[in-house]
């Protein structure tokens, strides 16, 4: 109930203030936001798989989003930030989907 609440503060919080991301983060905000979702959908699995840990859940979201940002940083620096993103999305987009389908298959047996 307390990450409900906290979603929906951070919900309304963003609407309320209206950040702005400064224009040297921008390319790595959507590769931040397709890892944190990757961890999202790996908990919610974990969750109904009843094997969800919190401490896992919590350095899965900051280890992803921090190797996929350096990822394509890594990229930026040697001139292909392009393709690594493209990548990088590919591959969490990948366990994204499979996170889904397993979570699909406990909740509707199907």
């Amino acid at each position: 109930m307390l990450a409900i609440l906290g979603l929906v503060l951070g919900v309304v919080l963003g609407v309320v203030l209206q950040p702005t991301v400064p224009d040297a983060l921008g390319p790595y905000l959507p590769i931040a936001i397709v890892a944190a979702l990757d961890a999202l959908f790996g908990a919610c699995r974990a969750w109904l798989e009843g094997v969800f840990s919190d401490r896992v859940f919590v350095v899965s979201f900051f280890s992803n989003v921090l190797i996929a940002a350096v990822i394509v940083w890594m990229g930026d620096q040697i001139g292909v930030g392009s393709q690594l993103s493209t990548g990088v999305v590919v591959v969490l987009g990948i366990r994204i989907f499979t996170n889904l389908a397993a979570i699909r298959r406990a909740v509707i047996h199907a």
